[in-house]
C-alpha cells in the first residue's frame, strides 16, 4: 500500500471529474468488441490465432489478467465446433493505473488484443462459425460491466494466406517472452520484502513490474527505488512480468523469484550481506568514541594507565588490553543474553519476524525511543547501587582493576551505545548463534580499537579531536538515521495493516514520545517527584499501548475492517426492514469499482458515520455487484443507473421519499443526510 499523498491538485481535478453523472453515459459505446483472426482460411490441423479486440471510448479503460487493487479482467467463453480448441489468453503487457484513493490498477486503455491460439480438428471443412461470450469492466470516473456474444466465420481449405497482419504484430510484440531475458537479474528477499535488480541495462531505461499472484497470495504494488532496482511486499515466491523501454519498443519478460541470469547468485548476496552488518558494526563501535559520553574518557583512561604503570611501555599496553578485556566481556555478554534468549524459545528468522507485526511495533519503538535519547529528550541513567559497585571494582589496582574499568566505561557509554545495540539487536535475533556473537564482538573491536592504538603509542594521543559541543551536534544528528528506519519499519507496518495500523502506531510513539519526554525532565539527577514521574510514564506507555495498539491490532482478523455489521441485500429484507418503520442506507457497491473503494477509505468507514449509524438506528445494507446479481441490477435500473457507486437513504417511516446521494461521496455529505434523519 502507498502511504506518500501526492500531486493534490492533480486528484482534486480527478475528484470533481468524479462527479459527472452516470446518465451522460447513456447512449455512448464505450467498448467495441469484435473478433478478428490472423489467417484467411482455416486448414485442418495448423493452429492459427483468434483475437478479441476491444476498443475503448477515450479516457476509459479495461483490465488485465491480475487487475490489482480493483476492477476484474476480461473473460472469454468459447463455443467452438466440435474437435476444436482454444488455448489459454495471451495478455499483452498492460500499464500502470494510479486511481482516486491511491488504488493501484493494471490496465489497458485505448485499445487492446487478447490473443489465443485455436487448434481446429482433423476432419474440418466447410465454413466454420468460432463463437464467445465476452465479459469486461470498463472503467474511467465510474465502473461499468459490459458484455456481448461475438462469432467469426472461416472457410476451411487446403490453404491459406495470413490476415490482419499488422494488428498482429503489433500486440505479439507486447506478449511476455517466456524465455530468460538477456539482463543480469539479481532478487534479494528480506522476510516479505523483495528487491530485483537488473544489470546490464543502458542508461535511462524505463523499468516496469508486474506481479502475477496466485490464489490468495497477497503482494504489494512494485515500486521503483533506483533507476535498476525496483522493491515490492510479497507472501510466497514472486511471479510476473518484467518490462523494459517504452512505446514501440517496449519488451516484456516473464520473471521469477527462483529465475535468476547473470554471475550474481543469491548466496553471495547474503554472504554480502553478511560481512556489510559486520562492517556497520564495526564502524559504529568506532563512532561511539566520537560521542560526548566517550571521547572525554579516552584520554584520561590513557593517562591512568600511563600513572599506573610508569614509564613501562609493556605494562601500559598490557592495563589497555585488560581494559579492552572489559569491553569484549560487555559485549559479549550481551550477545550470550541474546541466544539465550533465542535459543528459549521457537527458531525464528529474519522473515518470520517481520512477517509479525506485533515484532516490527517493538522494534520500531525501540528505534523510536533510542532516536530521542540521542535528540536530547532524556538521557538512560544507570541504577545508583550499580554504578557504585562497578565504580569500586574499577577503582581497584591491577589488571583487574583495568579490566572492570572497561566494564564500567562501556555501560557508562549507555547513553551513546543504545542506539547501535539496539540495531545490532534487531539485527542479531534473526541469526544464528555464531553471527550474533560475531555482531557483537564488530562493535565491541570498533569501540576498543582507539584504546589499543593509544597503549601501544600513547604518543599518538596528540592527534585525538578535541572534546567540544561538536561532540554534542554529532549526537544529535545520529538520530535522524534512526527516524529514517522507523520510516521504514511503519512502511513494513502499513503493508501489513493499512494506513489505520500506521495511524494507529504513530499515535502509539506519540505517548511513547512524551512518557521520554517526562522521564528526562523529571527523573534526572536533578528532577523532583521522581515517582510521580514513572508512574506517568508507566500509565502512558502502557494506556496507549492498550488504546491504540490493543484496538487495532488485537482485533486484526476477527471482524470487519469497517467496523460496520452490513445487511446482505435483497428486496425481502429492504421491504422487511422499511415496514418495520427503520432507516435504511443501502450501499450499491463491487469490490472493483475503483470509485466505491475510495468512498469507502474516505466518507464511509469513519468514526463519525459508524456513530451517527448507531444513534439514529439506520440499518447498513450492501448491496454487492462483485459478480452479477439481476436482483441488484433490477434495484440499480429503478434508479435510473447502469453501474455502481449508488448510495440510497430510505427515511425511516417515509419509504417513498428516498434520498439519492453524490456518485462521489465526502463524510460531510453523508453525515448531514443521516443527521437529518428523524
Amino acid at each position: 500500500m502507498n502511504f506518500v499523498y501526492r500531486h493534490w491538485l492533480t486528484r482534486l481535478a480527478i475528484v470533481l471529474a468524479l462527479c459527472m453523472p452516470l446518465q451522460m453515459l447513456k447512449g455512448e459505446t464505450l467498448v467495441k468488441a469484435t473478433l478478428i483472426a490472423d489467417t484467411s482460411a482455416i486448414v485442418p490441423g495448423r493452429d492459427f490465432q483468434v483475437g478479441l479486440l476491444l476498443e475503448m471510448a477515450p479516457g476509459w479503460h479495461t483490465y488485465w489478467e491480475y487487475s490489482g487493487d480493483a476492477g476484474f479482467s476480461t473473460r472469454v467463453q468459447w463455443s467452438l465446433p466440435a474437435g476444436f480448441r482454444a488455448g489459454a489468453i495471451q495478455w499483452p503487457t498492460p500499464e500502470a493505473k494510479l486511481e482516486p484513493g491511491d488504488i493501484q490498477t493494471y490496465a489497458y486503455g485505448d485499445r487492446v488484443l487478447l490473443l489465443s491460439t485455436i487448434t481446429p480438428a482433423l476432419d474440418a471443412s466447410g465454413s466454420v462459425t468460432i463463437r464467445a461470450k465476452v465479459s469486461w469492466l470498463v472503467c474511467k470516473d465510474t465502473c461499468i460491466p459490459g458484455g456481448t456474444d461475438l462469432e467469426l466465420n472461416l472457410p476451411v481449405g487446403a490453404t491459406a494466406v495470413p490476415d490482419n497482419v499488422a494488428i498482429f504484430e503489433e500486440f505479439r510484440r507486447q506478449i511476455p517472452i517466456s524465455s530468460p531475458p538477456p539482463f543480469e537479474l539479481t532478487w534479494q528477499r528480506s522476510g516479505k520484502n523483495l528487491k530485483l535488480t537488473v544489470g546490464g541495462l543502458p542508461q535511462a531505461t524505463s523499468l516496469a513490474l508486474f506481479p502475477l499472484p496466485s490464489v490468495d497470495q497477497l503482494v504489494g504494488h512494485p515500486k521503483i527505488v533506483s533507476p535498476d532496482t525496483l522493491e515490492l511486499s510479497v507472501d510466497g515466491d514472486f511471479r510476473g512480468v518484467l518490462a523494459v523501454g517504452e512505446g514501440a519498443s517496449r519488451r516484456s519478460w516473464l520473471v521469477a523469484e527462483s529465475q535468476s541470469s547473470g554471475s550474481v547468485e543469491k548466496p553471495a548476496a547474503a554472504s554480502m550481506g553478511l560481512w556489510l552488518a559486520l562492517f556497520y558494526g564495526f564502524l559504529g563501535g568506532m563512532i561511539l568514541n566520537l560521542m560526548p559520553c566517550v571521547l572525554p574518557v579516552i584520554s584520561l583512561k590513557i593517562f591512568g594507565f600511563i600513572q599506573q604503570a610508569g614509564e613501562s611501555r609493556w605494562r601500559i599496553f598490557s592495563h589497555g588490553v585488560a581494559f579492552i578485556g572489559g569491553i569484549f566481556a560487555w559485549f559479549l555478554g550481551l550477545a550470550a543474553v541474546v541466544v539465550a534468549l533465542k535459543s528459549g524459545g521457537s527458531e525464528v528468522t529474519w522473515a518470520f519476524q517481520f512477517q509479525n507485526p506485533w515484532f516490527n511495533i517493538v522494534m520500531g519503538t525501540v528505534v523510536f525511543v533510542f532516536a530521542l535519547n540521542l535528540a536530547g529528550v532524556f538521557e538512560f541513567i544507570l541504577p545508583g547501587r550499580t554504578a557504585t559497585a562497578l565504580e569500586a571494582a574499577g577503582s581497584a589496582g591491577g589488571h583487574a582493576g583495568s579490566f572492570f574499568q572497561g566494564v564500567f566505561a562501556t555501560l557508562l557509554a549507555t547513553p551513546c551505545t543504545a542506539p547501535f545495540l539496539g540495531s545490532a539487536l534487531g539485527f542479531a535475533f534473526s541469526q544464528s548463534a555464531p553471527v550474533i556473537v560475531a555482531m557483537f564482538a564488530s562493535v565491541a573491536a570498533g569501540m576498543a580499537l582507539p584504546y589499543f592504538l593509544l597503549t601501544a603509542q600513547p604518543g599518538w594521543m596528540r592527534f585525538l579531536p578535541r572534546p567540544g559541543m561538536w561532540m554534542e551536534r554529532l549526537k544529535q544528528f545520529m538520530a535522524f538515521p534512526l527516524f529514517a528506519t522507523l520510516i521504514w519499519i511503519s512502511a513494513i507496518l502499513g503493508g501489513q495493516s493499512g494506513m489505520d495500523g500506521v495511524i494507529a502506531y504513530a499515535a502509539f510513539l506519540l505517548c511513547v514520545g512524551l512518557a521520554c519526554w517526562v522521564y528526562g525532565a523529571f527523573c534526572g539527577p536533578a528532577g523532583h517527584h521522581r515517582l510521580l514521574a514513572l508512574g506517568m510514564v508507566a500509565v502512558l506507555c502502557a494506556g496507549g499501548g492498550w488504546y491504540f495498539l490493543g484496538q487495532k491490532f488485537a482485533r486484526a482478523g476477527k471482524e470487519d475492517a469497517s467496523g460496520i455489521h452490513w445487511v446482505p441485500f435483497s428486496q425481502a429484507r429492504l421491504q422487511a426492514e422499511l415496514a418495520a418503520g427503520h432507516s435504511v442506507f443501502l450501499d450499491f457497491t463491487a469490490d472493483w469499482c475503483i470509485t466505491c473503494k475510495f468512498n469507502e477509505r474516505t466518507a464511509i468507514d469513519t468514526s463519525v458515520v459508524r456513530a451517527l449509524l448507531g444513534s439514529k438506528k439506520v440499518v447498513p445494507m450492501k448491496a454487492d455487484w462483485t459478480n452479477s446479481n439481476p436482483e441488484i441490477t433490477a434495484a440499480l435500473k429503478s434508479f435510473g443507473r447502469v453501474g455502481v457507486p449508488l448510495y440510497v437513504i430510505y427515511p425511516g417511516g417515509n419509504a417513498g421519499a428516498p434520498v439519492v446521494l453524490p456518485e462521489l461521496l465526502t463524510e460531510s455529505i453523508l453525515a448531514d443526510a443521516l443527521h437529518r434523519l428523524p
